[in-house]
């Protein structure tokens, strides 16, 4: 009989994997798993030590899978996949024997915003026996694991496509993104004719057309065409790489220039892009699903009596994540 062994990888280790090895980056990874650099750079030496095997090859300017690591990718994610296919199936029974789950999917800045961090809040404390469970996802993520049922809602800026019920919860301007080295950059202020000849970041096809539209303020005013990046962007840091690399621009919303700080970029004013919207999405089918409705009670009530935008000043305790992500 087989036994499980004190050296066997954690599956928490194989995920710190599977997302060092898409962004080969330990300060990007990092922040996508919520642990600090050095955390994380130890779960990938105990992981190696305990595989017997080297999976990267790390300099001070690069990180690579080696091809030993890239070989054994596939078998990494089935492990990964089977795990959450069991931790699915568990909350599954925990709903059907009558304990309320709800699932939440997030992006990589909304657990760092007033809004969520109110929501979640109220929720735990009006419903203590609810169990709110949280995933970290990007943008194509976040839509595939809310068509699939995987997630109950997300928290995310709008617009969503259709067939899914949004609950705005904050406003907030926009901001331009250019490359530090841009001469846009030095300008206090822009307009959008200013950026009429720069080619806005490309977002990954998956992204609905209304998302693409509105993030790029696709058609302009004055119908100038818009050109794109050949960029499949998912993730907000991916997307400010982009920007500092090859002099592309992108709007985002103004708590970006909080959450994100970088030297190789520059967030701008710009008078004439329209604002976004934060809120809370879920499919028009769960309306009546049970936590749905506790969420969209709790989201209405604080919307009216009115949610600060942008990121918490003063944080407490963060949320739990789900398993998928710790």
């Amino acid at each position: 009989m087989a036994m499980i062994g004190v050296d066997d990888p954690a599956v928490h280790q194989l995920r710190s994997l599977l997302t060092l090895a898409e962004e080969l980056h330990f300060g990007r990874a990092a922040a996508r798993l919520y642990l600090t650099q050095p955390a994380l750079s130890q779960q990938i030496r105990v992981l190696e030590r305990r595989l017997g095997v080297q999976l990267f090859t790390r300099t001070s300017r690069k990180v690579d899978l080696t091809p030993l690591g890239q070989a054994l990718l596939p078998l990494v994610r089935n492990v990964v996949d089977a795990s959450d296919s069991l931790r699915n199936a568990a909350r599954r029974s925990a709903s059907e024997s009558g304990r309320q789950v709800l699932r939440l999917g997030l992006t990589d800045c909304a657990a760092a915003l007033a809004a969520t961090r109110r929501v979640i809040a109220a929720l735990t404390t009006e419903h203590p026996d609810l169990e709110v469970d949280f995933q970290v996802l990007d943008l194509v993520e976040q839509a595939t694991a809310l068509a699939a049922g995987k997630i109950d809602a997300a928290f995310v800026y709008f617009p969503v496509p259709g067939g899914y019920h949004a609950e705005p919860l904050t406003t907030e301007p926009r901001v331009a993104v250019l490359s530090a080295s841009d001469p846009l950059a030095e300008k206090p202020g822009l307009h959008l004719s200013d950026l009429a000849d720069r080619a806005m970041v490309g977002l990954a096809p998956e992204v609905s057309a209304a998302e693409r539209d509105f993030w790029a303020m696709d058609p302009r005013p004055n119908e100038a065409p818009v050109r794109y990046t050949d960029h499949r962007v998912t993730r907000v840091e991916a997307l400010l790489s982009a920007v500092s690399f090859d002099e592309a621009v992108a709007f985002l919303p103004a708590v970006a220039a909080e959450l994100f700080p970088r030297p190789d970029v520059r967030y701008r004013t710009v008078t004439d892009l329209l604002p976004c919207t934060f809120g809370v999405v879920w499919p028009e089918a769960d309306r009546a699903k049970s936590t749905v409705l506790l969420l969209a009670d709790v989201c209405r009530r604080l919307s009216e009596q009115g949610l600060p935008a942008g990121a918490i000043r003063h944080p407490t305790s963060p949320p739990t994540l789900g398993a998928a992500d710790r």
